[in-house]
């Protein structure tokens, strides 16, 4: 076990580092940081001011303005090359340090902890609904198999598929929120009672065509499990359909399952981004939305680097529950 575990944190050491490096660098090649910093003074040709080739009427102005795009490449490294700045960029990553939005020199660190719960609440609890639907919809599709349920449910689990995130979150909204009024319309965070409340449609925009993905993998997965000889000799012992189900052949039914759960942490956090924006939940994912319009890099950075850690981490934890599900996979 305690191999399988080394193995897997310096699996996770190295995705963190593919993904940093890309992004960071992605972030500071396709585009210039210091036009951020300083607006259109970066376009200077202060090599040329200082070489004396600038009309002296704008000398001393020139001058001035060179003197303040060099300090402002001082203090964020600017004037250091790529993977200088990845490194530095890291090791204050790794003390808590952000850095400074660009747009209103507020540090990082205070946005994510503006934005981190509402998105946190959300994943949750979208993650709990697609559960909380998928397996017991499964079972019951499983057990009913090729029969009217498990064909209808068939048809609606690829009917979720097949909606886009930003349909189903505004025919939801229409439906549930503007026509019945069973859930607000708007955000609302007076409370933890009434963000939970405001949070029910999103988590249901993106639960449920990942509880669609759950049940269609768990119905095969439980279908292939019954006829498996241990569940025979339990049939034969005369146990209830009940307890075999959830006794003997729902767990080694979950493989596929965990596996997807870890995987789909990254389509809900994509999800978000869209999910926030209808229905106006000031999240990470809408922060990031308009921290890239405003190529606010500092902030892209980080939320790139939390999404990172948060992806890698969720999956560390699954093959780790995996493995627990199958203590077969510690040996390979």
């Amino acid at each position: 076990m305690a191999r399988f575990v080394l193995r897997r944190v310096v699996l996770l050491f190295a995705v963190l580092f593919a993904v940093t490096f890309l992004g960071f660098s992605a972030m500071n090649l396709l585009g210039d940081p210091l036009v951020n910093v300083v607006g259109v003074l970066a376009e200077l040709d202060c090599e040329g001011i200082e070489a004396g080739l600038v009309e002296d009427t704008t000398v001393d102005a020139a001058s001035r303005d060179c003197d303040t795009v060099a300090a402002a490449k001082a203090q964020y490294h600017l004037d250091r090359a790529v993977p200088v700045r990845y490194v530095l960029w890291l090791g204050d990553m790794a003390t808590g340090d952000f850095g400074t939005s660009f747009q209103n020199d507020q540090p990082v660190s205070q946005v994510i902890r503006e934005k981190l719960p509402e998105t946190l609440i959300l994943l949750v609890m979208a993650q709990i609904v697609s559960l909380g639907v998928a397996i017991p919809w499964g079972v019951i599709a499983a057990y009913r198999a090729n029969r009217a349920f498990d064909r209808g449910s068939t048809v609606a689990s690829f009917g979720l598929l097949s909606v886009p995130n930003f349909a189903l979150g505004v025919v939801l909204l229409y439906l549930l929120a503007l026509r019945w009024q069973v859930f607000p319309s708007a955000y609302e965070s007076d409370n933890l009672g009434g963000l939970v409340y405001s949070m029910v449609l999103p988590a249901l925009t993106l639960g449920l065509p990942l509880a669609a993905s759950y049940q269609r993998l768990l119905r095969t997965d439980l279908i292939t499990t019954l006829q498996e000889d241990f569940v025979h000799m339990a049939r034969a012992k005369g146990l209830p359909p009940l307890r075999i189900m959830f006794r003997h052949a729902l767990r080694p039914s979950l493989f596929s399952v965990v596996t997807v759960f870890g995987v789909s942490t990254g389509a809900l956090i994509g999800g978000s981004l869209v999910v926030e924006q209808i229905f106006g939940i000031p999240g990470i994912g809408r922060e990031i939305v308009t921290a890239v319009i405003r190529d606010d890099f500092p902030v892209v950075l980080a939320i790139v680097m939390l999404v990172a850690v948060t992806f890698v981490v969720i999956n560390f934890l699954v093959d780790l529950f995996y493995s627990w599900l199958d203590p077969r996979v510690r040996a390979r």
